[in-house]
C-alpha cells in the first residue's frame, strides 16, 4: 500500500521518454517503487479525498505518473496488452450529498478508461466532515464487497 502523500513524487514533465525505448520513466524519485509493485499487482485501488470538487493535487500528480504503466489506445504508443489491469476508485467527500461530486467521478472513471484500466463501478465515501470513515454505518461491507469483486 503507497500513500501518496508520504511518498516523494514529483510531476510528470511530458519528456515521453517512458515511451521511447524501454527505459521507463525518466524521473528518479519514489515512484519507481510504486512501478516495480504495479508489474505483479493484479488490480489497483485509487482512492483519494475530494478537495475544491476533484481529487487532490498529490493523486493528480500520481495518476499523471502511471502514464509510463500503459499505452491507450488514442496514444501513438499503443501497445495491445493481454489483459486490462482492474482499478476501484475510492472518494472521500465531506458534503453529504453523494451526487455532489458525481460528474467529477464520473470523468475520473472515463480518464482511467481510457488509459486502459478496467475500472470498476466508483465509491463514493460521504458525510466525512461529520464522522470519520471507519464510523460510517455499513462502509466495510460495502468495501469488503468491492474488494472481493477485485479478485474475481
Amino acid at each position: 500500500m503507497f500513500v501518496s502523500s508520504d511518498l516523494d513524487i514529483r510531476p510528470c514533465r511530458g519528456c515521453f521518454g517512458c515511451k521511447k525505448g524501454e527505459g521507463g520513466c525518466a524521473i528518479q524519485d519514489d515512484m519507481q517503487k510504486v512501478y516495480a509493485e504495479l508489474d505483479d499487482a493484479d488490480a489497483l485501488i485509487f482512492a483519494t479525498p475530494v478537495y475544491m470538487g476533484q481529487m487532490t493535487g498529490q493523486a493528480k500528480t500520481f495518476m499523471d505518473r502511471l502514464f509510463p504503466t500503459n499505452s491507450p489506445k488514442f496514444s501513438p504508443y499503443y501497445k495491445e496488452h493481454g489483459s486490462k489491469k482492474k482499478l476501484l476508485l475510492v472518494f472521500t467527500q465531506g458534503n453529504p450529498d453523494k451526487t455532489k461530486f458525481q460528474a467529477y467521478i464520473g470523468y475520473t472513471k472515463r480518464m482511467f478508461e481510457l488509459l486502459g484500466y478496467d475500472v470498476k463501478e466508483p465509491i463514493a465515501v460521504t458525510g466525512t466532515r461529520s464522522a470519520e470513515a471507519k464510523d460510517i454505518a455499513g462502509l466495510g461491507v460495502t468495501l469488503l464487497s468491492a474488494g472481493a469483486d477485485l479478485l474475481k
